[in-house]
């Protein structure tokens, strides 16, 4: 069965990036792919705007001139700013969500598999520091039901833990949300870039819990093996900087 092709991680491209130029006329293409890529430039544009101007000073027009698109043409596709955020924001995780799932199946056992899985997150949030500022701190600004997706997608990261040790009730979502704010401190400061270097840190608190601080105490001294995970469309240069 072929494995179906991962989207593109919002944020990592620009919102008017002239390969998703639309052409008018006579060979125009279909109304559904012209929506479908209406929608990607605007996942893109609402990312660099929400991550430039902040959520609550990011406006639709903003957000429709950065992609290029008309206001008729957003409101054709999200009922508003919310709305649009919500959906950029769903869609953005559930790439890294996979990314983070083929990293933690493709390893031999839990702590593998978990220093795995967080690498991949640390990494990918680095290479779009757009998207980690709107998915990780522009959130709080942007409503309830936004809060309420973080903390749905905070209880998505037990994936990672089924095959650890047992630990008293609550103690993953406690180490869960450990990792998720020291990357806050990180994103929140302008330092996205510098995620990956947390990564032995952050997996000796992953796993001292479960597997006590003696063992995990190796973790501190693993680095990052290989070079740094990107989602699609980014790709990183022989600087680090990732374009």
């Amino acid at each position: 069965m072929t494995k179906p092709v991962l989207s593109p991680l919002p944020g990592a491209r620009a919102g008017r990036d002239p390969a998703r130029a639309i052409k008018r006329g006579p060979r125009s293409l279909p109304p559904e792919v012209i929506a479908a890529t209406q929608r990607e430039r605007l996942f893109d544009a609402l990312v660099h705007t929400v991550a430039e101007k902040g959520y609550v000073n990011a406006r639709v027009s903003d957000i429709c001139t950065a992609a290029g698109v008309t206001r008729p043409a957003f409101y054709a596709l999200f009922a508003g700013k919310e709305d649009a955020f919500l959906d950029t924001y769903r869609h953005g995780t559930q790439v890294v969500l996979r990314l983070m799932d083929d990293a933690y199946a493709a390893a031999e056992d839990w702590r593998s598999g978990a220093r795995a899985a967080l690498k991949v997150l640390l990494d990918v949030l680095a290479s779009v520091p757009a998207f980690a500022a709107m998915a990780i701190v522009e959130i709080d600004a942007a409503g309830p039901l936004a809060r309420r997706e973080r903390t749905e997608l905070l209880g998505r990261f037990s994936r990672f833990f089924k095959e650890a040790p047992d630990a008293p009730e609550g103690l993953v979502d406690t180490v869960v949300g450990g990792v998720y704010s020291t990357i806050y401190g990180y994103v929140s400061a302008g330092r996205a870039q510098a995620l990956p270097e947390l990564l032995p840190m952050l997996s000796y608190f992953m796993m001292a819990p479960f597997v006590g601080r003696d063992v995990a105490a190796a973790e501190l001294a693993v680095r990052p093996a290989g070079e740094r995970v990107v989602p699609p469309c980014v790709a990183s240069d022989t600087d680090g900087v990732f374009h």
